[in-house]
């Protein structure tokens, strides 16, 4: 573990010049209070005022704060400089110096290592999106490939239409699985239900299903115009040519000629073809970012050209005039699943549920509501669902992680940074719940549902993005209390038995002998490290983590949850990073909540280290190995289930990041084996949006 380096004598001696202003050999008390109100005043969440600077109290509990810095009794107005530097040496304050070495370190850790280790990183965090995007090119191609060799090799066609119905065609071959996939990716249903298959999961990144669908969506209007293309300046122009017309009697029959270019514009295929295109420019329109960003209404309400598209793409090829019509085929199931959902999702807008709406802090608000049992899905912790406020717009579904689901009272946390979050921030009276209607629809995914293949698990998460963990962590709290109500309901054992008997069902149980069950039995432990850049980010999330906190102080005999949290913001004055962590440490029994960031457990200030987080904790589950063995009165022999350790790293963030986490677990599993002790560390990369 890295030697904890602090306060350096230069930083120390910037940061007393910082307080002694008049410059007069001198801490003045004064000085001390102005520093400590100022900073305080800038870093102190707005929301929850502390007990140093609550308006309605007396300043008695910061003049006692600041007075047990300098470790004195008297009531000094000036300390003398030197004396001072002592105190400030005996506060311990991490050195900024080392965090700077510490961030610097992180960036050059690709540097150190080998290219192998960073080619299995990359494609741990990259490589299932990879595998699936070259499978879905891999069809892709397959099909235009047959598309072009079935029209080169067979003769009749390149007499009648020339190279424009080879072009086409093979443009065609490549344009049925691109359409297919566009359309299915779009189904929430679809992904919701696949994920629960792991390993198809762990191959496709559902989470990715946007940035694919308009990777998709983009190369689809490229084949589509390039299809056309083919046909008006290629086939249309030869299939109308006076000297090709016995040819195309061939294709078409003796009744279809002759033909001129605007007979075949004016054919079924031809017009639904180019009104098609037409509409699907227009969809894409209006989709870029700019109109998003100025109408989301006029973005959704665009969409539903996506109907009318496929119907005209259905017809297109039912006519079968170069061969079978196959299209409709392709598109059949995905249009079928889309229309059920979204007839679905407009009819449940007639039927809104009332819901409380609060306001948690100036970006954040909160919308609790009971979700009727006769819902399609069952929630799992880590969906999402798609909320409609009708008195902001009835067209408009915007799509949230669920916080929290205990029971059938769902909430979410919503953050305003766009025209629909902030008008509904705008709803919110400040200081009490407003009750609004809201629809719901869903829930849907589960990008966090693997989370529960292991018994201990390590999060790693950035933002608001690690949302999902939160339904998760109160998910197994939740469990965690229905687990302390039943023990505590189940009739209390015998007195000759020293331990509980858990046979329940068996009518003439076995004597239990002392210490024979495992206290790791049903153990599961989660270490929960959360950054964010700014302390304000922490608020929105502090009534959960602080009551999972509070949970844990009372019994995590079978819960074990570690929280911290990291706020990653530089300060560059040294008189902010000083004060920043003398409040941050301070905490008292009646205020044990950090001035901070309104949080029970400590905050880190400073970029976590992940390389001292890993170790220690393959440490921990070493010594977790032993003690399994030693509670059971086993024999380790490395053979067993139980001489075993999974541990599942879930991270969403920074890729780079994730890159790191990936050569770890890597490099901790591959040090396990060869020590002889089976802990393994799975990572998994997440996508939350």
């Amino acid at each position: 573990m890295a030697q904890q380096q602090y306060l350096t004598d230069e930083e120390i001696k910037h940061f007393v010049d910082d307080l002694d202003h008049d410059k007069n050999g001198t801490i003045d008390y004064w000085e001390l209070e102005k520093k400590l109100d100022q900073i305080h005043q800038e870093l102190a969440p707005k929301a929850e005022p502390h007990h140093l600077h609550h308006e309605s109290r007396d300043d008695d509990a910061r003049h006692k704060f600041l007075r047990s810095l300098t470790s004195s009794e008297d009531n000094r107005d000036k300390i003398p400089r030197a004396e001072f530097e002592g105190y400030v040496r005996q506060w311990k304050i991490p050195s900024l110096e080392q965090d700077r070495k510490e961030a610097k370190e992180e960036d050059e850790y690709f540097k150190n290592i080998s290219m192998w280790r960073r080619l299995r990183a990359y494609w741990a965090v990259k490589g299932p999106s990879i595998m699936f995007m070259t499978l879905v090119i891999g069809v892709m191609l397959a099909f235009g490939v047959w598309q072009l060799v079935k029209y080169l090799t067979r003769e009749e066609y390149r007499p009648a239409f020339g190279w424009g119905a080879v072009f086409a065609k093979t443009m065609a071959g490549f344009i049925y699985p691109t359409f297919f996939f566009i359309i299915l990716s779009m189904s929430r249903w679809f992904s919701t239900f696949l994920r629960r298959f792991y390993f198809i999961s762990r191959f496709i990144n559902w989470d990715l299903s946007q940035s694919f669908h308009i990777k998709m969506s983009t190369a689809g209007l490229c084949f589509a115009t390039l299809h056309a293309i083919g046909h008006l300046s290629g086939s249309f122009v030869f299939g109308s040519m006076s000297s090709r017309q016995q040819n195309v009697a061939v294709v078409l029959g003796e009744d279809a000629i002759p033909r001129r270019y605007i007979d075949y514009v004016q054919t079924l295929p031809g017009w639904t073809g180019l009104t098609a295109l037409g509409c699907f420019y227009l969809l894409a329109s209006l989709s870029m970012p700019q109109i998003r960003k100025w109408s989301y209404e006029v973005f959704q309400l665009g969409h539903l050209l996506m109907f009318p598209i496929i119907a005209l793409m259905m017809a297109h090829g039912t006519k079968g005039l170069l061969q079978w019509p196959m299209f409709g085929y392709w598109l059949a199931f995905p249009t079928l699943l889309v229309a059920a959902e979204r007839i679905t999702r407009f009819s449940l807008g007639f039927f809104p549920l009332l819901a409380d709406l609060a306001i948690l802090d100036e970006e954040t608000v909160a919308i609790t509501c009971n979700i009727p049992k006769f819902r399609f899905w069952p929630y799992k912790a880590g969906q999402y669902v798609f909320v409609q406020v009708p008195q902001i717009s009835f067209f408009q579904w915007h799509p949230f992680t669920v916080s929290t689901c205990t029971g059938n009272t769902m909430q979410v946390h919503i953050k305003a940074d766009g025209d629909w979050t902030k008008a509904l921030q705008k709803l919110a009276s400040v200081g009490s719940r407003t009750t609004i209607k809201v629809g719901i629809d869903g829930p849907h995914g589960a990008p966090a549902q693997r989370f529960y293949d292991f018994e201990y698990s390590m999060v790693f998460g950035a933002g608001i993005g690690v949302t999902p963990f939160s339904g998760v962590l109160t998910d197994l709290q939740t469990h965690e209390l229905e687990r302390c109500s039943t023990r505590e309901n189940e009739p209390s054992p015998s007195s000759s038995s020293s331990s509980p008997n858990t046979d329940s069902d068996n009518d003439n149980p076995a004597p239990t002998k002392p210490n024979s069950e495992s206290p790791y039995k049903d153990h599961r432990r989660i270490d929960f490290h959360w950054m964010v850049r700014d302390r304000n980010n922490l608020l929105w999330f502090s009534d959960l983590l602080n009551e999972v906190t509070r949970a844990q102080s009372r019994d995590s005999t079978h819960l074990d949850i570690r929280i911290q949290t990291y706020v990653t913001q530089k300060r560059k004055q040294i008189s902010q990073h000083v004060f920043r962590w003398l409040l941050e440490s301070h905490r008292t029994s009646s205020h044990p909540k950090s001035p901070l960031t309104g949080l029970l457990n400590p905050t880190h200030f400073g970029r976590p280290e992940l390389g001292v987080i890993m170790e220690e904790h393959y440490q921990d589950m070493c010594k977790e190995l032993v003690q399994r063995m030693e509670s059971s009165g086993e024999k380790w022999d490395g053979m067993g289930d139980r001489d075993e350790v999974k541990v599942g790293v879930f991270f969403c963030g920074p890729p780079v990041i994730g890159q790191q986490l990936a050569d770890r677990c890597a490099s901790l599993t591959a040090r396990g084996r060869a020590e002889g002790k089976k802990v393994e560390y799975h990572f998994m990369m997440e996508v939350f949006g």
